[in-house]
């Protein structure tokens, strides 16, 4: 219905969806995709959009150029178009010249920041960086050391974060002894190295398989004042992690524990996850309780990671004692915390326990949502549990939210096939009063 009523009446809707906000987000990004297709797909998309009377806007314009991100050429014919009906501001020009970095289009993404000069813009230091990290991917470290060194040109400041991304640039082609020349020549200028700083260059040691300059490097940094606003321990777990390196960074983490030394919380989470993800799910919850004995003080994402790992691999009373320490710690469960555990209990036959957990969670944690009550249904109905699932399924529709056709088809199969006629009819009648609706 969107669509049509794009077609028919492009002008009235974008107004609405702009200014007025008469549309639900959904309508709002379905007609988005809409224009996107055309302009991926349209052979002659120009003369598609110009039947459409667009209101273009600087927000859907950007919009557009994000969505169509992969199709360079076509973007550069949409931005062209839609610069001749209204106009731009220097947001969709950096998100064009992104797309165009990203795609090594080098030459149309400087005739694009050519044409930013008459609106009298100029590139921001964001999209400098983002250039210059480029170029280091792509293995053309010239042309980001060139760029960093005629940043003045884009009335940019040589900070930092510009620093850094040439940094990057320079680790990404293994340059490290330039690498330490940039670091030198920022502390002379006076700038003081940030946390991004020692990341990328520990980082690419780690990469290396360079442990021991890693660990001299930020010595190095640390005997001349310069901490790391993270302990360097730290920075080298999490340059292992990235490099793959996961069993020197578990020997490094058990090495601190047993020393009565915890990891800092963003750390600690980053290497669950990657460990939960291996499949090492033990260590992960012995790990837990060693530095929460230690003092450390986990947080919400930390539980995001760990219920779910355990619950996965049946070890469904430590996802109990698990949730039961988030609720202790004051937080207030997720569907996402919670379904796992539920989903655990389907698996291991125990279907009472698990509608008995659901309904504690709906008064405990927050709101089950879609997926959850479309998961409840789906395992009630392969445990042969219609009935439980025919109810689920109205109690979804009864708070407003809308069960997709299969589990419709699924609950009404199954209590037909063991002689609930008269409740498969009401699924069905509710089925075709939704679909009415």
């Amino acid at each position: 219905m969107l669509i049509s009523l794009l077609r028919r009446r492009a002008p009235s809707l974008v107004h609405s969806l702009r200014l007025l906000s008469t549309v639900s987000k959904d309508d709002y990004f379905a007609a988005i995709n809409h224009i996107s297709n055309i302009v991926r797909h349209d052979i002659y998309p120009e003369r598609t959009l110009s039947r459409m009377n667009l209101i273009l806007t600087s927000e859907l314009v950007y919009r557009v150029l994000r969505a169509c991100s992969n199709s360079p050429s076509e973007c550069i014919r949409f931005f062209t178009w839609a610069r001749a009906h209204y106009t731009p501001t220097s947001l969709e020009f950096e998100e064009l010249i992104k797309t165009l970095a990203r795609h090594d289009r080098y030459q149309s993404m400087w005739k694009t920041v050519q044409h930013m000069k008459p609106f009298q813009f100029s590139v921001s230091p964001e999209t400098l960086c983002f250039i210059i990290e480029e170029f280091g991917k792509k293995g053309l470290v010239d042309n980001a050391v060139e760029l960093f060194n005629k940043s003045s040109v884009f009335n940019c400041e040589q900070t930092v974060t510009l620093y850094n991304s040439l940094l990057f640039a320079l680790c990404e082609v293994r340059l490290f002894h330039g690498a330490y020349a940039l670091i030198r020549r920022m502390i002379r200028k006076g700038l003081v190295p940030d946390k991004r700083t020692y990341a990328i260059l520990v980082n690419a040691w780690c990469s290396s398989g360079k442990m021991k300059e890693a660990q001299d490097f930020l010595q190095e940094m640390s005997d001349k004042g310069y901490n790391p606003p993270v302990r360097g321990r730290d920075l080298l777990i999490q340059g292992l992690l990235n490099a793959g390196y996961l069993e020197s960074a578990k020997q490094m983490v058990n090495k601190m524990t047993k020393q009565g030394v915890v990891p800092d919380l963003e750390t600690f989470n980053s290497l669950i996850e990657t460990i939960c993800s291996s499949g090492e799910v033990d260590f992960c919850v012995g790990m837990y309780y060693n530095v929460c004995k230690l003092g450390l003080c986990v947080d919400i994402n930390t539980y995001k990671i760990l219920i779910p790992a355990v619950s996965k691999v049946g070890m469904i009373d430590e996802a109990f004692r698990l949730l039961h320490n988030l609720i202790e710690d004051g937080h207030k469960p997720f569907p996402s915390l919670y379904a796992p555990i539920i989903k655990g209990l389907f698996r291991r036959g125990q279907f009472d326990d698990a509608f008995c957990f659901f309904s504690e969670m709906k008064v405990k944690g927050h709101p089950p949502n879609r997926p959850v009550y479309t998961m409840l249904i789906t395992m009630s109905g392969r445990g042969g549990k219609f009935v439980e699932a025919a109810n689920y399924l109205t109690e979804m529709t009864e708070i407003g939210l809308t069960p997709i056709s299969r589990c419709f088809d699924m609950v009404t199969d199954g209590l037909k096939n063991c002689g609930k006629h008269d409740l498969a009819k009401k699924i069905e009648q509710l089925e075709v009063s939704l679909r009415r609706d």
